[in-house]
């Protein structure tokens, strides 16, 4: 019995992997596969992570240049009052969460590092980096990935609400998985050299055709392959 089990594990594991390779295949057709910029500072890429929880790339953009605008250095963002960088940010909502966090994360990496340079995570294997990131007040997994993947060029895939969401309703994950589940799961599933594609392509999906409410269900290319149609 628990041979059989074993085997109608394995086999489902192969069913999902080669389902999201598929899936990645579609919506590269669809979306064309993102160009990887230049690699940006790492801490700048951490502060703009920071600033677009729950908000639109707009407001996030203007949030950031507001902050630079008003504060000249790191030290000098480093050194002001949380207050002062609440009022730099409130076009981005959140203000008073966001520069505690800013706050702490400079204050944090100052102390660790006597400066505000991460370039040394760049020399890391991806889990150490992220290890790294995770240790400072404020930094979530989501966040660290998201300066791994767009600032230090590493494999990684992390997990917003669009893709935790598609992720359940294509049966990639569990419908009860948690973000964290998802996280686990996904680094799994998806080829290293696709995590980046695939990441942003998932995202574009979500936010164009299959939303969290009122998906787009008759215009989406992954009808066949979602287990929610028909149901």
């Amino acid at each position: 019995m628990k041979g059989q089990q074993k085997v109608m594990s394995i086999t489902g594991k192969s069913k999902v992997k080669a389902s999201t390779r598929r899936v990645i295949a579609l919506l590269e057709r669809e979306y064309g596969v993102p160009h990887r910029s230049r690699r940006s500072d790492p801490l700048e890429s951490l502060i703009v992570t920071i600033l677009s929880q729950n908000t639109n790339d707009i407001n996030r953009d203007k949030a950031y240049r507001s902050l630079r605008k008003r504060f000249r250095s790191w030290q000098e963002m480093h050194d002001a009052p949380v207050r002062e960088i609440a009022e730099a940010i409130r076009v981005g909502g959140l203000a008073n969460i966001k520069s505690e966090r800013i706050n702490e994360i400079l204050h944090s990496v100052k102390k660790e590092r006597g400066d505000f340079d991460l370039s040394f995570l760049r020399d890391l294997p991806a889990e150490e980096a992220e290890e790294a990131l995770l240790s400072h007040k404020g930094v979530g997994l989501k966040t660290a990935k998201v300066v791994l993947l767009f600032s230090l060029g590493k494999n990684v895939f992390p997990v917003d609400t669009h893709i935790h969401r598609l992720s359940k309703r294509l049966g990639l994950v569990p419908e009860k998985a948690t973000r964290q589940h998802t996280h686990d799961i996904m680094a799994h599933l998806v080829p290293p050299e696709k995590m980046h594609s695939f990441h942003l392509n998932l995202i574009a999906h979500g936010r164009k055709i299959c939303k969290a409410r009122d998906p787009r269900c008759p215009d989406c290319l992954l009808n066949r392959l979602c287990p929610r149609i028909g149901v």
